[in-house]
């Protein structure tokens, strides 16, 4: 069953918000029998085990599950799992790639790294489904799938616990299917079977791939994707590309992290937010501490710590108000 023809497929899954439930309502729709590997990224957080996915996965799903491991062969029949902290990518044609590369819209896994590396390895041989989640991480995959000849299934977002990551999707890719969860089995059992055009892949999405795996990492191969502009990468400092435009704007440092501009906004509002409380932390420390030198001071000296006290009010409240206002992003916004 181990991948080795040019008629195989692969078939990657990308889910956040939600996602325990349906991956348990889709993958029970695929038993042992099914002719390709399924690798599944699942946003969790850094310190989770995943096993709850996992073990739920393992009671209800036909396939047989595991957690990938790096280098390891693909089978037909197998979902893979992204473990926690690390990226999932399709190694070549018949292995895992498991790193620990640069995060990707916030997240190690990521969606976009496993949909990329897919669209490059297996070309027009690549399906791609994007489930229920928050912002947009796995557009930019989708496309890239759909660039390479593959085939796109969404989720509808009327059957998503949270559509955000199905609507995003959507806005960019003419997804091949747009069906609720219960439809998606019968789908996949007829894609593994179809005879697609086979295209070239694009050098943009072949320089991508090579910087997520840690193959190409300098400043000439981000400079090709797209123009340097004056942002810096909230994960490293770096310097940001713009790549794309409009609705497919993404921005990306040449260390490795990338962002949907949705997603960098996101990233900065927080960061801000995290440098006002500090910076509030710092102006009430500063004035505590004058007010307890003032106790021990007299004439002139009192009156310059009293002043100074006052200034530091003055920044304090004015740091408050800041962090009171209600420009800090919606709950979409916000990491899951």
């Amino acid at each position: 069953m181990k991948i080795q023809n040019q008629l195989a497929r692969v078939v990657v899954i990308g889910t956040s918000a939600g996602g325990l439930k349906a991956l348990m309502e889709l993958t029970k729709q695929l038993g042992d029998d099914f002719p390709a590997p399924v690798l599944v990224v699942q946003h969790i957080s850094a310190d989770a085990s995943g096993d709850v996915l996992l073990d739920a996965l393992r009671k209800t799903s036909g396939l047989k599950c595991s957690r990938a491991l790096n280098g390891a062969p693909m089978l037909a029949g197998h979902l893979y799992l992204a473990p926690s902290d690390h990226h999932l990518m399709v190694g070549d044609t018949d292995t895992l790639l498991v790193t620990k590369g640069a995060q990707e819209n916030r997240w190690r896994p990521a969606i976009d790294p496993l949909f990329r590396s897919a669209a490059v390895t297996f070309g027009n041989r690549a399906i791609g489904i994007i489930l229920t989640g928050y912002l947009d991480d796995g557009t930019a995959g989708l496309v890239a799938i759909s660039r390479c000849g593959g085939s796109s299934i969404v989720q509808d977002p009327d059957d998503a616990d949270y559509p955000d990551m199905p609507k995003n999707a959507l806005n960019q890719v003419k997804a091949d299917y747009c069906v609720p969860i219960a439809e998606m089995g019968d789908i996949l059992k007829t894609l593994v079977n179809d005879n697609r055009e086979k295209i070239p892949i694009p050098v943009d999405l072949l320089i991508e791939s090579k910087i997520a795996k840690r193959v190409l990492s300098d400043l000439p191969a981000v400079k090709a994707l797209g123009k340097q502009v004056p942002f810096n990468c909230p994960g490293c400092g770096g310097i940001l590309w713009k790549i794309g435009s409009g609705k497919a704007t993404r921005y990306r440092c040449h260390t490795g992290h990338a962002y949907t501009a949705k997603v960098l906004l996101a990233e900065q509002t927080m960061k801000i937010e995290e440098t006002m409380w500090v910076a509030l932390r710092m102006f009430e420390e500063r004035k505590n501490l004058l007010t307890t030198m003032a106790a021990d001071q007299h004439g002139a000296t009192l009156r310059t710590s009293e002043e100074r006290i006052e200034n530091s009010q003055v920044h304090i409240d004015r740091i408050k108000s800041i962090l009171l206002t209600d420009d800090k992003g919606t709950k979409s916004d916000m990491p899951v």
